[in-house]
Parts: C-alpha cells; sequence; structure tokens
C-alpha cells in the first residue's frame, strides 16, 4: 500500500540558501546572487526544467518547534547538530548495506539540506493557524486508516491516499517521507509538474495575472491550475480543488486531505476537510543555477481561521531516479483492514452473547 520500489538516488545535494533574516516577506524569496541570470527556454521564459526531489528536506517540520520562535533559520550550532544526525543515519544505512539488511533505511531516508527550522513562514509565528470550529468537529469525526478506535466496514472508512486515489493538494506538494521526487518539463504556454507519487499536473500559463478557471462545479484532485510570470517567478493559481470531509459515509464527497500527515509536524489522521473556497498561490523563483525557492499559500476560511504560507528549497538533483509508485497493483490493505475489523466486532459480538446468557467462556 503506502510502500515504494527501493530509492537509491545517488549523492543528495546540499542546498546552499544562506540565512536572511529572522522573518522572511511571503512573496518575496531572498535575491539572487549578484551578476546570476536566470536562464531562458528557447521561447523566452524562464527555465525552470530539471529534476527537483524534494527528499532533502523531509525531516523539516511544518510548524516551527517552540525552541527556535521567531527564528526561521538555524544557528551554526544547530545546523552542526543536524548534519551529524544525517551523517549518522548515512552511516546507519552504509551499514545495512554492506550487510545485505536493508531495514527502513533508504525507504524513508533524507539529508540535512537547507537551514531552515520550519517549512510555514506565515503566520510570523511559523505556526500553522487553527482550524474552524466546523473544520474541528469534521477533523475528529472523519475517518482513515490513520484514526485511532476506527471500525472499517467499507472504502468509506480510509482516505484517498488509503485507497491510491490521491494526496491531496496543496498536500502532493509537499515533503512526504518517500517518492519525493518533482520534475518540470515546459512547452511553449505550458508547465508540467510531474510528481513521483499519485499525480502530474499540466498548468496552462498566460500572460496576464487574472487567470480563467474552470466552472465552480467541475473539481479535480489537483485542483485547476492556471500560471503566469511574474518576472523570473512563475506564479500559479489553483482552485477547484476536490471539496469535501473524512467524516462523511458518501464516497463521492470524500476528499484528499490539504495537508497529509506523512509530512512532517502537520495535524494527524489525514481527516482535514476541504471546502469549495479552497485555494492555492504557488510561486516558483530559481535562485540560483540549482536552486529554487518554492512558496505555497493556502487559503480556505470554512477550514483555516486564516491562510498560512509554507516556503521550500528545491536542490536541483539529475542523479535522482524516479520510480514506479505501484500502490494499486498491490493495495491489499484496505480489505485486509475491513476484514480484520469486521473479525473483531464478531468476536465482541459473540462475546457480549455469550456474557448475556451467562456464561463465562467459551461455548460448548
Amino acid at each position: 500500500m503506502k510502500t515504494r520500489f527501493l530509492i537509491l538516488a545517488g549523492a543528495a545535494l546540499l542546498a546552499t540558501v544562506a540565512p536572511v533574516a529572522a522573518q522572511e516577506t511571503v512573496g518575496a524569496p531572498p535575491p539572487n546572487p549578484e551578476g546570476w541570470q536566470a536562464p531562458k527556454t528557447a521561447w523566452g521564459d524562464p527555465d525552470l526544467r530539471g529534476t527537483w526531489p524534494i527528499d532533502n528536506i523531509a525531516s523539516l517540520p511544518m510548524n516551527r518547534p517552540a525552541n527556535v520562535q521567531g527564528r526561521a533559520w538555524q544557528t551554526e550550532e544547530e545546523y552542526a547538530r543536524r548534519l551529524q544526525q544525517a551523517n549518522s543515519s548515512d552511516a546507519a544505512y552504509a551499514r545495512e548495506d554492506r550487510s545485505g539488511t536493508i531495514g527502513m533505511g533508504h525507504w524513508v531516508e533524507s539529508d540535512a539540506s537547507g537551514r531552515r527550522t520550519n517549512l510555514v513562514i506565515d503566520p510570523p509565528n511559523g505556526v500553522l493557524p487553527d482550524l474552524t470550529p466546523q473544520a474541528a468537529a469534521l477533523r475528529m469525526a472523519g475517518r482513515s486508516s490513520w484514526t485511532p478506535n476506527t471500525k472499517y466496514n467499507w472504502v468509506t472508512d480510509f482516505d484517498s491516499w488509503d485507497r491510491c486515489v490521491s494526496r491531496g493538494f496543496p498536500a502532493s506538494m509537499l515533503p512526504f517521507r518517500y517518492n519525493n521526487g518533482i520534475r518540470i518539463y515546459q512547452s511553449p504556454g505550458y508547465v508540467t509538474i510531474a510528481l513521483e507519487m499519485l499525480g502530474t499536473r499540466v498548468i496552462p500559463v498566460g500572460q496576464g495575472s487574472d487567470p480563467a478557471h474552470w466552472p465552480a462545479p467541475v473539481e479535480a484532485w489537483l485542483g485547476n491550475s492556471v500560471g503566469h510570470w511574474e518576472g523570473n517567478t512563475l506564479v500559479i493559481e489553483t482552485t477547484n480543488i476536490k471539496s469535501g470531509d473524512s467524516a462523511t459515509q458518501n464516497s463521492f464527497a470524500r476528499n484528499g486531505s490539504p495537508l497529509n500527515m506523512a509530512t512532517l509536524g502537520v495535524p494527524a489522521w489525514n481527516t482535514i476537510p476541504t471546502s469549495t473556497q479552497a485555494k492555492v498561490v504557488e510561486r516558483l523563483t530559481p535562485q540560483d543555477e540549482n536552486h529554487i525557492t518554492y512558496e505555497m499559500t493556502y487559503s480556505d476560511p470554512e477550514v483555516f481561521t486564516a491562510p498560512f504560507t509554507a516556503r521550500i528549497d528545491w536542490t536541483r538533483n539529475g542523479e535522482y531516479e524516479f520510480y514506479e509508485y505501484a500502490c494499486h497493483e498491490g493495495d491489499v490493505q484496505v480489505r485486509n483492514y475491513i476484514t480484520s475489523s469486521r473479525a473483531g466486532t464478531l468476536q465482541e459480538a459473540s462475546a457480549a452473547d455469550r456474557a448475556a446468557g451467562g456464561e463465562s467462556g467459551g461455548s460448548d
């Protein structure tokens, strides 16, 4: 189910984006190196093509840890500890390789690239805003393979990731435990973002900043994305995201959570709802030949009490290999969950029936 083929991605490239300030301004990534000019495609657009895996920042949490409040960047000492921890993990993986007893090592590997303390840069405290009361209630009532004490009876008890449909959006653009490959292709009028896990986005790029989206009733798991250029920055606005929640028994009204719990530090259970007002604005800005600053602002006033912005530093890695995310072919876990849950329910009913009959043990 949530497994992948073993990935040996080659040597990771460490991000070299330097700390610029304690706080960062939404929409204003760090300046380019002096004298650097962004390359252009043959038709004159900024060239973002390449492979930009984000496994190297999978260890960064969404929310800012309490011990680094007020700082978007780690100190020299904190970063040294992060590197030491990463090197220790590398050594453990090497031992597994030599002994031929690979455990979880390469399945969930990440390195210490970058010096950010976390991903959220707005609100200024670096912490996700609260859910609205209605959304909080739906999240608590939601069901997935991750929720505690859930009785599984049908596919409506599982989220879209459990069912190999979608990780949700913008969850699909955030770092996971594995399958973090991102590859960008460009052609005149289009940018395509291929994701290693569950999804490819084909984004028309226009000349204006007032995108035309699908009619309101039309929705998609990854939404309807329309882009435009602001200088060297590709701005993508996404609406028409699949709406719904994880509490309903209507399989057509269930959604993928906008934040998937495989991203470190997000709310658990994959049961955050999505309303029809959900919107994502992404900004991709090349910083130098090997780095892109990715910024994502999510707003859904029916679900979150305020918008929030996450910023991620992408590092080019031409040696990273995409591997097939074979999910549907081996997705036996939904059936197994239902089978075991129903068996447990029958056992509970039998025990209750025996107790009602005055028995203290098994039947004759």
